[in-house]
């Protein structure tokens, strides 16, 4: 079956008080549209079409490696207004899913069981809630069967009690919809063209209207202010986090834990409190996470602990390696098996070879470390003259003693030594003691100033 896709996502969202476009405030580290684009993927759709109006720039540019065509929809006259102009790019063959960009918790298999129950003619999607003001209610005849949609400003008293609401995600054949559209009128409290009065043109023409109740109603939850996009949030992270601990991931505070992104974990991974994923972030096996660490788009190998404090991002950590606490791993970087990267210490565009150690206090950037180094409390390589930036090197199995500086561009060689309180400029041979220190004076009969009583 052909499925061609129309997304409306022309709403303004004035009660969200900004300037950005409705559909591109986030939930979960992603535009609410491209949760729902997401959603869409995975159907197999032959066209996909979305509406869009204010701040459409914003939104085309956003999703500009996507392949859409775009529908503009200059006056906003309402949902059936918004589906009738995206009408002119479906095909006349096609089954049409209708959805919203501001639901980004609707999920693939809810919009495929939708689809294949349109075979039958029209299929909405429907959900039972607890408080239904504001939403189309679901009218149905003593038998059950769908009669029509009554938006809230248009119900009466006894309408105002049903539960059951319409979410105005439907799907049915173009042909259908294009015939019902045509007749679509305005005569209602917001003088608005609905999509929902399609529904009675349905039953007049004895159509077969599936209703297909979603199971959580927080899948079609919409985002029209602050509150709602919070509320969107908190359940997002909820089933994400659920998900993880489903598939063996150990969560200490599971509530306290953001995914912003795609998680993948291998066996027996324990995250702390208050850590934060962005990005693609992948964890393999017995992999330890301390508490309020955040990782961004890095790969975590086996056996990894990392403790408290530590921010990684683009980074590619090796098996066993320990981090932390309050260590910062900057894009870039690759820790190969066995490093240790002790507190305080940031490390930025640099790659460490097997088993070195940077415990204390210590900047490397835009260094090549070799395996075995030990680099000493306070070490900095000086990689910036204030224009370019430039190359450490140090080879394997050397010692940096504490406080030194390394002024790139320098190589030191492999097995060199490097004595405490150094200011290294010039290259190293291997297996060297290197020493830059001005000569210890002692001064007898010193005597130290003292205040003067006043």
């Amino acid at each position: 079956m052909k499925i061609d896709a129309i997304i409306l996502a022309a709403g303004q969202g004035t009660r969200m008080r900004s300037q950005r476009a409705k559909v591109l405030h986030t939930v979960g580290g992603k535009p609410t549209l491209g949760h729902v684009l997401a959603a869409v993927s995975g159907l197999e759709v032959d066209k996909l079409i979305v509406v869009y109006g204010h701040g459409g720039d914003q939104v085309r540019t956003t999703f500009a490696d996507t392949d859409i065509a775009w529908i503009h929809q200059q006056e906003q006259l309402g949902t059936g207004h918004a589906v009738l102009q995206a009408m002119t790019a479906v095909n006349d063959d096609a089954s049409v899913l209708v959805l919203y960009g501001d639901t980004p918790l609707i999920q693939e298999q809810t919009l495929k069981s939708l689809v294949d129950e349109s075979n039958h003619g029209l299929a909405l999607l429907t959900a039972i809630v607890t408080d239904p003001a504001g939403y189309g209610r679901i009218v149905r005849d003593s038998s059950g069967a769908v009669q029509a949609i009554v938006e809230h400003k248009d119900a009466n008293a006894g309408q105002l009690e049903i539960t059951e609401i319409n979410t105005g995600i439907l799907a049915v054949s173009a042909a259908y919809l294009r015939k019902w559209l045509e007749k679509i009128e305005n005569n209602n409290a917001q003088g608005e063209y609905y999509l929902t009065d399609i529904i009675a043109m349905a039953v007049k023409d004895g159509v077969d209207i599936k209703a297909t109740t979603c199971t959580d109603p927080k899948e079609v939850m919409g985002i029209n202010n602050r509150l709602q996009q919070a509320e969107a949030e908190r359940a997002y992270q909820e089933r994400e986090v659920s998900r993880q601990m489903f598939d063996g991931v150990t969560m200490l505070r599971p509530e306290s834990v953001t995914i912003n992104g795609e998680l993948h974990c291998g066996a027996d991974v324990i995250i702390g409190q208050n850590v934060i994923f962005n990005g693609k972030v992948n964890i393999a096996d017995n992999v330890t996470i301390g508490p309020f660490t955040v990782i961004s788009n890095s790969s975590i190998s086996t056996g990894v602990e990392i403790l408290s404090h530590c921010v990684i991002d683009h980074a590619v950590i090796g098996d066993g390696c320990r981090i932390g606490p309050f260590a910062r791993i900057r894009p870039e970087t690759a820790l190969a098996a066995g490093v240790h990267v002790g507190n305080f210490v940031e490390i930025k565009k640099s790659s460490v070879a097997a088993n070195s150690k940077i415990n204390h206090l210590s900047y490397i950037g835009d260094a090549t470390v070799g395996s075995g180094v030990n680099v000493g409390a306070g070490t900095i390589t000086c990689n910036y003259d204030g224009a370019n930036k430039f190359q450490t090197t140090i080879g394997d199995n050397v010692f940096v003693g504490s406080d030194t500086q390394l002024v790139a561009p320098v190589t030191v060689g492999e097995g060199a030594t490097i004595g405490a309180g150094s200011t290294i400029t010039r290259d190293v041979e291997p297996d060297v003691l290197a020493l830059s220190r001005s000569t210890q004076k002692t001064v007898k009969n010193w005597k130290r100033p003292v205040k003067q009583d006043r």
